[in-house]
């Protein structure tokens, strides 16, 4: 797919405005990867990547559609992390996705995202008219199954009415359903995407809530480790949040990020809503060793 990155490509390749966190139903989108092209382009985006959880595998449907659009693609990923308590979502750009290491700790990690969803399934039939057919009837092919699969299948059946509905009532864990699901380190993650020549960024690193940024420290070991940045703006990141992330991103040079996370008709998030400018979309460029970008 493309050229090898880090090969001094101008700038001028590539032009924005600029969206690097979209998904796909390859995960918990609502569109093929098609789609969320057409979709980025209705919105005025012209570079975009694809970040579908723990997956490539829109990345070459997503591509050809970028390209015939005009549009410069990033293939990425949104990779699962797990600091102690706190899932952490590390965004992935232009590694190598035959790097034997990475894929094997994708495999493992959407295994289990498959054995959890089926274990939650479980546990809502007890109480609730729900089976794991009607789960697997709301994803497609190659798709990383999770919650929000579990959540459309709620909505199909008539329990919730959208997707908001059924995390803040079934899938809540205050409801007694939830299951955990592996996941690893946040630094197990730096290691593998930058050996496969790739870019990590941390996504959503501030939000609200128990999901509360990483500790201070713990973000200094990360990027001493190979942590490129953070995509500070971002709809759920609180304002107190991003102030310190802007502080340490000057004090270490870091890359800064701003996206919309769009999930179809998953979440109220729209293409563009936040963007990066052509500056860090060329930083990540030029960092990157795995792959290049697709232009069109």
């Amino acid at each position: 797919m493309g050229e090898l990155g880090g090969t001094g490509i101008p700038a001028q390749r590539f032009s924005g405005p600029s969206d690097l966190h979209l998904h796909s139903a390859r995960s918990d989108g609502t569109e093929p990867p098609a789609d969320v092209m057409a979709s980025a382009h209705r919105h005025g985006l012209r570079t975009v990547a694809l970040t579908d959880h723990d997956t490539t595998a829109g990345w070459a449907e997503a591509a050809e559609a970028a390209v015939s659009l005009g549009m410069t693609l990033l293939p990425g990923m949104e990779f699962s992390a797990k600091h102690e308590w706190r899932s952490v979502h590390m965004l992935s750009y232009l590694f190598d996705p035959d790097d034997a290491a990475l894929r094997a700790e994708t495999d493992r990690i959407r295994g289990d995202r498959i054995g959890r969803a089926e274990r939650i399934v479980r546990n809502i039939s007890r109480d609730y008219d729900l089976t794991w057919d009607d789960v697997l009837a709301q994803t497609t092919e190659d798709a990383t199954v999770g919650r929000p699969h579990i959540a459309d299948a709620l909505v199909a059946r008539g329990l919730v009415r959208d997707r908001g509905e059924a995390f803040d009532g079934i899938l809540h864990p205050r409801e007694g359903y939830y299951e955990p699901h592996y996941a690893p380190a946040p630094h197990r993650v730096v290691e593998l995407v930058t050996r496969a020549g790739g870019v990590v960024i941390i996504a959503h690193p501030t939000p609200s809530g128990r999901a509360r940024m990483l500790p201070e420290p713990v973000i200094h070991d990360l990027i001493d480790a190979g942590l490129a940045g953070f995509e500070i703006d971002h709809r759920e990141n609180t304002e107190a949040g991003k102030r310190i992330l802007r502080r340490i991103a000057a004090d270490r040079d870091l890359i800064v990020t701003g996206s919309s996370d769009y999930h179809g008709r998953g979440k109220p998030n729209l293409p563009g809503e936040n963007t990066t400018t052509d500056e860090m979309v060329a930083r990540i460029i030029e960092r990157a060793t795995g792959i290049a970008p697709v232009y069109p």
